[in-house]
């Protein structure tokens, strides 16, 4: 939990964060809670973008990953170019085996297709129980979210408590950046990013439930493609009264 503010103190900041461009917010956000904020990265163009705002603001700030364990190879390599470029230490966590053999064992290796419930029990073995064991030690976490990404992420906000992970605060930064703003960011910076973006991937996750898109589909399209829009949810960003996801992974 956030400590030394009341929770009118905090929501009055909150507040007053709201109308602040990304580099504020992430600068306030390091300068506010040193090592107990960390940037969640993905490795897509977004968390790219936030890595290259973070680290020249801090050389030091914490960033974190989750290896599912069924991500696509050129995720891996992005992630060796990022320790390349910028030095530093990536956090990474990871399933934990027995949860994962159970699932595997019980269900085979991609029962996601089958059902929504085997997907999410998937998304949630891969990815929702290793954030929450990342999310442990935080008081706030930065996230890539942006409204323009899903019809689920229209209610995001900037910053916000997240009841979900125990009261820590999440802040989305690029919440209000468009597609151009994003990719106007990575080129005049050189910011490196993965090559499947270049291959009609604009949202990559794991492997077997991310395809291309063709040019006139949604940039979420080639997410779990085989559920309708509103299902594409993976767990990672739910709210904590809400029984399905209300944001997006």
């Amino acid at each position: 939990m956030i400590q030394k503010q009341s929770p009118q103190e905090l929501q009055r900041e909150i507040q007053l964060l709201q109308d602040n461009n990304a580099e504020q917010v992430v600068r306030w956000a390091l300068e506010r809670f040193d090592n107990q904020v960390a940037l969640a990265s993905s490795f897509g163009v977004e968390d790219m973008v936030l890595t290259d705002m973070t680290l020249r603001i801090s050389p030091r700030a914490r960033i974190f990953t989750i290896d599912t364990g069924r991500l696509p190879q050129e995720t891996y390599d992005l992630m060796e170019r990022v320790r390349e470029r910028y030095g530093g230490r990536i956090e990474v966590f990871a399933p934990q085996s027995s949860q994962l053999e159970k699932m595997i064992s019980e269900n085979g290796p991609n029962a996601f297709y089958r059902s929504i419930e085997l997907r999410r029990l998937c998304c949630n073995v891969r990815k929702v129980e290793p954030l929450g064991r990342a999310l442990q030690s935080l008081s706030a976490w930065i996230c890539g979210l942006r409204r323009a990404q899903a019809v689920t992420r229209q209610e995001l906000k900037k910053l916000e408590i997240d009841e979900a992970h125990g009261g820590i605060l999440k802040i989305n930064p690029l919440l209000d950046w468009t597609d151009e703003e994003v990719w106007n960011y990575v080129m005049e910076r050189d910011v490196p990013y993965n090559v499947l973006h270049d291959r009609s991937y604009p949202s990559i996750g794991c492997a077997p439930c991310t395809r291309a898109v063709q040019p006139e589909e949604d940039i979420r399209a080639g997410r779990w493609w085989w559920e309708t829009p509103e299902q594409k949810e993976c767990g990672l960003h739910r709210t904590h009264s809400s029984k399905t996801d209300t944001t997006g992974g």
